[in-house]
């Protein structure tokens, strides 16, 4: 059974197949080969993942938050590792910065089960705004109406054009 998986905290096996403890939820890692292995420090990495909750994995990416900067995003993405919400910087769309850049904001992304608890924490951490997110446009309808004004403003000019052109 080369490809067993044992349970960091409790030790119980499993089969390759599975990626979570069943009993305690923790995430399942290959059986270490001797006492030396089990005594080496942890790698920032594996660090990392085991404070990461099972529960916050599951669905799709979703923005939770916007940094202004890379810093900023790395913050809160700390503090979202904290309370064990695993998360994912992505640049901001419409801005054009070299990668090599820190520069430019950045988009916080989450799983769809950590969503709630990581606006919680962020609520808690005055990182985001107690409002709800308003619309893009204030009042869609002035600028439908602004929007039917100028389509008739140009028919009207393209048929006095065709009427003295023609």
């Amino acid at each position: 059974m080369d490809d067993a998986l044992v349970c960091p905290t409790c030790g119980a096996a499993y089969p390759g197949t599975e990626r979570f403890c069943a009993s305690c939820g923790m995430p399942l890692v290959r059986p270490e080969s001797d006492a030396a292995d089990r005594a080496r420090p942890l790698t920032p990495a594996r660090e990392r993942a085991r404070k990461v909750r099972p529960q916050y994995t599951e669905g799709p990416l979703v923005r939770v938050a916007g940094a202004r900067h890379q810093a900023e995003a790395e913050l809160i993405q700390g503090l979202l590792l904290e309370e064990g919400i695993p998360s994912m910087l992505k640049r901001s769309r419409g801005f054009d910065v070299p990668d090599m850049l820190a520069a430019g904001p950045r988009d916080v992304l989450v799983p769809a089960a950590g969503a709630g608890p990581a606006r919680e924490v962020l609520l808690q951490a005055d990182l985001l705004e107690t409002r709800e997110p308003r619309p893009a446009v204030e009042r869609p309808e002035r600028l439908l109406a602004v929007l039917v004004g100028v389509v008739v403003l140009f028919g009207l000019l393209a048929w006095v054009a065709t009427e003295l052109l023609g």
